[in-house]
């Protein structure tokens, strides 16, 4: 998403308003209204989940991460848009 001010253009990475847990898919709805989706069995940690454990995600960092306290894990927004997987 770009907007223009004053002649100059700003790049602005979405970030996440919302996000839950389903089926071991991580589901992310962003600030410009795509929803996106990718499996937790593609990151080290999440793999390991148990399924109560994965829908215990929170958004951290204004929406630009997500976070696992009971796992440790973080996981950035433009990380995953980008695919930046592990497994």
């Amino acid at each position: 998403m770009s907007f223009m001010v004053v002649d100059k253009l700003i790049d602005t990475e979405p970030a996440a308003i919302n996000v839950w847990v389903k089926d071991r898919m991580v589901y992310i709805e962003l600030t410009d209204f795509r929803i996106i989706a990718f499996p937790a069995d593609r990151f080290r940690i999440l793999s390991k989940a148990t399924n109560e454990e994965l829908k215990n995600v929170e958004l951290r960092l204004n929406g630009y991460a997500l976070r696992w306290e009971e796992l440790d894990e973080d996981i950035t927004v433009k990380g995953i848009l980008e695919g930046r997987f592990q497994l």
